[in-house]
């Protein structure tokens, strides 16, 4: 795969603002917290005007991308191992994975990085809080996936649902796997959606 550079935190509210001139969030009250109530179409939308503002290539991470940087060379079902408490990952507590406790349902989001534990790679928040949009379509299975990691698209997309991974605030926590996948249609906005960004590695 080639070398690429993912945000270390989801996209927050601030950022989303600085860059989009507005802030779509459905829970609002620290400008840490992640952007969410974004559908694809903003959040490629987002993408380019950050690169426009930088002049540096921004875009969605593709699935293989995401899932890599989410698995941060572990190969249990958490970057962390066999399972998530609500100390480290923000989902609804009530639904535990494996052996770990239930917990209280926060309700809310927590702004980026505040649970304080990065996996491997030092990316927060790669399961739940909110879910992060692929650039790529949804496909039912990885038959004739790229092998480089690339994003897989379809010309034309037709409107094809895109891929959104690592769970969320209100989700079970069989659903922040980290090989778990979702899909929506591009132009859907819901509050527990939103992205974290990949910049190109010119040099790679």
């Amino acid at each position: 795969m080639p070398a690429f550079y993912i945000g270390k935190y989801q996209v927050t509210q601030e950022q989303w603002e600085e860059i989009m001139g507005n802030n779509p969030s459905y829970l609002k009250g620290d400008n840490k917290l992640p952007v969410e109530n974004v559908s694809w179409e903003d959040s490629t939308e987002f993408c380019k005007k950050l690169s426009e503002k930088t002049g540096k290539e921004y875009r969605l991470p593709s699935e293989a991308e995401w899932e890599y940087a989410c698995r941060a060379g572990s190969e249990t079902p958490f970057a962390f191992g066999e399972t998530i408490t609500l100390e480290i990952v923000n989902y609804k507590g009530k639904y535990p994975y494996g052996e770990a406790p239930k917990g209280k349902y926060r309700g809310k989001t927590t702004p980026v990085g505040s649970l304080g534990v990065a996996n491997e790679f030092g990316l927060y928040d790669m399961h739940g809080n909110v879910w992060e949009w692929c650039q790529d379509p949804w496909h039912d299975n990885y038959s004739n996936a790229p092998t480089d990691g690339s994003v897989w698209e379809l010309t034309p997309s037709n409107n094809m649902p895109r891929v959104l991974r690592g769970g969320s605030r209100k989700d079970l926590a069989y659903n922040c796997r980290s090989a778990y996948r979702d899909r929506s249609t591009p132009d859907l906005r819901y509050n527990i959606s939103g992205l974290r960004v990949v910049m190109f590695c010119a040099d790679s």
